[in-house]
């Protein structure tokens, strides 16, 4: 007779290709995974993944199998989250993924009156994906979509960055959109990676080439950059939701060239399996109407 658990093994490594990373979401140890994984071939008499040097790639009977299973599998665990949801009479806890800047924007401000909990967990786009496919956190808020398998998106808001400059910034009088650009690569740059985020795509929307820039500053919080403008350091794009809060570093600081706007799409992700939970459902639906406000 086939366990349950053998075909919940079987999705995990499907879906990782992997027995270290399932063992690790599964929280099993990876030779009680393989095991499972050996028992269920040893039952369906053939083998499900063929094995590389680097990771494991499911055989033709292994991904009719997996075809036939995921559905029902994910339906039974998500009939039995929403089982649990009905019969706790206790408040709910979403666990949510997202930056310090994203959670004061987006979630700080409506916590008053939630009818969730919340544990919030702060890092970048690539280190949340993984607690979200970790099941460590319900949902995601970031700027960042990336295509991962069972894993989707819907939109939240739009942020808008506008290039903010020390207050005795003199800027001169351009006949050329060379001149600008030009002059902007003069500026001293502070940046919130070194990839330069945001920068590229201003350099691409509106000079249609790459900055040839080398930031003086990388500081990975938005608040300390508009900090460290106040205080001369540089210049840098910041969202204008960032400018407009109480006290934003006392104004010392002015805009420019407010035309040029560079839109950012900030989304909600979570788990495919998850879209029709009840409690994460709603608090994404209280996320996304507070923030149309």
């Amino acid at each position: 007779m086939v366990d349950f658990e053998w075909y919940r093994s079987f999705i995990a490594i499907y879906k990782h290709n992997s027995v270290s990373e399932a063992a690790k979401t599964r929280i099993m140890t990876q030779p009680a995974l393989s095991q499972h994984l050996a028992s269920l071939e040893a039952e369906v008499g053939e083998r499900l993944f063929a094995r590389t040097t680097r990771k494991l790639v499911p055989t033709e009977r292994g991904k009719q199998l997996y075809a036939h299973l995921a559905p029902h599998i994910e339906s039974l665990e998500e009939k039995t989250m929403e089982l649990k949801s009905h019969l706790s009479p206790a408040m709910k806890t979403i666990k949510i993924g997202t930056t310090h800047e994203l959670f004061t924007e987006s979630v700080m401000a409506h916590l008053s009156g939630m009818e969730w909990n919340t544990v919030t967990y702060f890092g970048d786009a690539d280190h949340l994906l993984e607690l979200l496919k970790e099941d460590r956190v319900d949902i995601v808020i970031t700027d960042k979509k990336l295509a991962t398998p069972g894993i989707e998106y819907v939109r939240l808001m739009e942020e808008r960055f506008v290039l903010v400059a020390p207050p005795d910034t003199a800027v001169p009088e351009f006949a050329r959109t060379e001149e600008m650009e030009r002059w902007l690569t003069e500026q001293r740059w502070i940046s919130y990676g070194l990839e330069l985020p945001i920068i590229r795509r201003y350099w691409k929307e509106f000079f249609n080439t790459g900055p040839v820039i080398n930031p003086v500053h990388v500081i990975p919080s938005l608040h300390l950059i508009l900090r460290a403008v106040a205080e001369g350091a540089g210049v840098s794009l910041l969202p204008t939701y960032l400018l407009k809060q109480p006290g934003a570093a006392e104004r010392r600081w002015r805009t420019l060239f407010e035309h040029m706007l560079v839109r950012n799409e900030l989304l909600i992700g979570f788990k495919s399996k998850h879209k029709h939970v009840l409690d994460i459902n709603a608090f994404i639906k209280h996320i996304r109407e507070r923030n149309e406000d």
